[in-house]
């Protein structure tokens, strides 16, 4: 079925709002969310430009405030149901990458990712259900990462445990809704061109554009499938070698 009602935390920028943009090109109505209110307006106003007669609704969102998730999803949720619309679809999208190596004195960005990333989405993945279970229908999608596979050093560290966390939520509620009509999908994007990639400094490996990653992460979700590679070469086949990558590998990797 064409999902064309879409919720979209983390959309003010990055693979958010990439995404969003290619959503709206395909004529989808949008619920967009993120802290940077200025930024969702700005968007908006691009996305109606190109498509009048999509349905664009806004709403601020700190994913750490586990209520305000729940009174944001719910107002959405009611958004969509005054014009006669359902929600098809919520991304949890919202995230960050701060941190450094344990013992640095950076213990309070490292837990700001892991609040934001993993606590969050446990947040956005419950009211999420809330209203899929209620009318009985939806695909939760969750965007994690390539580095949820293995552990990684340094800044990613923490990262890439709240990504591997986000990967056995989302594989946990699948479980638990299977043979229902209710589709979970996991994303695991690798370097696609955000801000997040622009802090790194040198450009890592097999990096490709915002536009590119966007519309291949679309088209992904769009296939609905229980797990998605994005892109599909090189990162499939990483993911088949990282179980038999030695630390000294990864530390480089």
């Amino acid at each position: 079925m064409k999902r064309k009602n879409i919720l979209i935390t983390g959309a003010s920028s990055g693979l958010g709002r990439g995404m969003a943009i290619e959503f709206a090109n395909q004529g989808c109505n949008l619920a967009l969310c993120a802290r940077r209110m200025e930024n969702l307006e700005a968007l908006k106003k691009e996305l109606r430009d190109t498509n009048p007669n999509i349905k664009v609704f806004l709403r601020s969102l700190d994913v750490t405030k586990s209520e305000e998730v729940f009174d944001v999803f719910k107002g959405f949720n009611q958004d969509f149901h005054d014009v006669g619309e359902q929600l098809d679809r919520i991304i949890v999208n919202a995230g960050m990458g701060k941190g450094a190596s344990f013992g640095k004195g950076y213990a309070d960005q490292n837990m700001q990712t892991a609040m934001t990333n993993f606590c969050g989405a446990i947040s956005q993945m419950e009211a999420a259900m809330e209203i899929f279970r209620a009318q009985n229908h939806g695909h939760l999608v969750a965007i994690s990462s390539m580095s949820a596979f293995r552990g990684y050093p340094r800044a990613m560290t923490v990262y890439a445990a709240t990504k591997a966390g986000l990967k056995s939520l989302a594989e946990g509620v699948r479980i638990d809704v299977l043979n229902k009509p209710i589709k979970i999908s996991s994303i695991f994007p690798g370097y696609i061109q955000s801000e997040m990639t622009d802090s790194i400094g040198k450009p890592p490996p097999f990096m490709v554009s915002l536009d590119r990653g966007s519309k291949l992460l679309v088209k992904a979700i769009n296939k609905e499938k229980s797990n998605a590679y994005v892109p599909f070469w090189p990162w499939y086949f990483f993911k088949l070698l990282m179980p038999f990558m030695t630390l000294k590998m990864l530390r480089k990797f």
